[in-house]
């Protein structure tokens, strides 16, 4: 098997395991723990991922919030309805200037006005590449609070059903406005849990990276070595960076929360394995070949076929032993995808 060809990563998925709505108590969700050495496989409830982290361990999460960040409103002077997706702030600029992707896209050209509320609505000012478009927002208000008003969780394509809780999307530790998509891992914890985590002696460490929408775009390239990453914002502190190094240096595991935070820690992590602190964008594409520099296990949800998150899994828990447990979780008709079941991979 060529692991270069994105062929290799598709698995044949029912449309019925695609989870639409997320578990009515979040810490029920099954989970499948896999044993990266043996291949060997356990099925357990998410709760009882408990016995999993031992004392001394580090539990490092990805605390960014997803912003509301779908909007609908109507173009000044046509007819129909505009669709705006914010994806990333405009750095350097006064006021909230924002990359947005609009449909149609005929009626978003430069000079524009989209008229989203009473209290809100934008005006395109330029259209980049990939047919993004950076608009100007005018409100009145504070932006966010009008956001959380007007706007919409931006749920993944294969989501259909409307969610009756917005906050559901949402994981309990989210902090740092930004994303445009949830570290959906994150999505099974509870504040009980992660307090069960502490008093067990796992310290619980916070990164961040701003998941954009570049996530759920599929791998179009055959060739994988042709395939250009979307680039994502992620912040390591000191702090942070000096806890995780710290763990290492008394013989604890570092457990990443999510391919988010696996991808921020091998980001900021030098040759050397030491994690160094860090802010700015990352285009880090993990595959089969890689070698992990930080991560000593990872929770993780189930993943697209031929996704660059598949292929993340893989790298760390081997090929056959992540396609062979994918197989297993289609067989026991696991829930799939944002809103699915999770997996313990160590």
């Amino acid at each position: 098997m060529d692991l270069l060809k994105r062929s290799a990563y598709y698995y044949d998925l029912p449309s019925e395991l695609i989870a639409q709505t997320p578990s009515v108590v979040r810490d029920q969700s099954r989970l499948l723990c896999l044993d990266r050495v043996s291949g060997k496989t356990e099925h357990k409830v998410f709760c009882d991922v408990i016995d999993s982290l031992h004392a001394g361990d580090c539990l490092v999460i990805n605390d960014t919030r997803v912003i509301p960040a779908r909007l609908f409103g109507r173009a000044e002077g046509r007819e129909g309805e505009i669709e705006t997706v914010l994806l990333s702030r405009v750095d350097g600029v006064e006021g909230e200037v924002w990359k947005c992707l609009t449909r149609p896209g005929k009626k978003t050209r430069v000079g524009q006005k989209i008229v989203y509320s009473e209290e809100l609505s934008g005006v395109v000012t330029d259209v980049l590449e990939g047919g993004i478009r950076v608009i100007e927002f005018e409100y009145d208000g504070v932006f966010n609070e009008i956001l959380d008003r007007v706007g919409l969780m931006p749920l993944p394509p294969y989501i259909t059903e409307k969610l009756a809780d917005k906050n559901r999307y949402q994981t309990v530790y989210a902090k740092t406005d930004g994303s445009a998509a949830a570290p959906t891992a994150g999505l099974h914890f509870t504040p009980e849990l992660l307090k069960k985590a502490e008093e067990k002696g796992v310290e619980i460490v916070r990164v961040l990276l701003h998941v954009g929408l570049g996530t759920f775009r599929p791998v179009k390239e055959d060739d994988l070595s042709n395939h250009v990453m979307h680039s994502e914002y992620i912040k390591v502190t000191q702090e942070a960076a000096d806890r995780i190094n710290a763990t290492h240096a008394r013989g604890g595991r570092v457990i990443a929360v999510g391919t988010t935070s696996v991808r921020t820690l091998e980001s900021a992590t030098g040759d050397d394995g030491i994690v160094r602190p860090y802010e700015g964008e990352t285009s880090i594409f993990i595959h089969p070949g890689v070698r992990f520099k930080c991560v000593d296990a990872m929770i993780t949800n189930f993943h697209l076929p031929e996704s660059t998150l598949i292929m993340l899994v893989c790298a760390f828990a081997g090929y056959e032993n992540t396609l062979n447990a994918y197989k297993e979780a289609v067989e026991k008709k696991y829930r799939f995808f944002s809103f699915g079941d999770a997996m313990f991979i160590s």
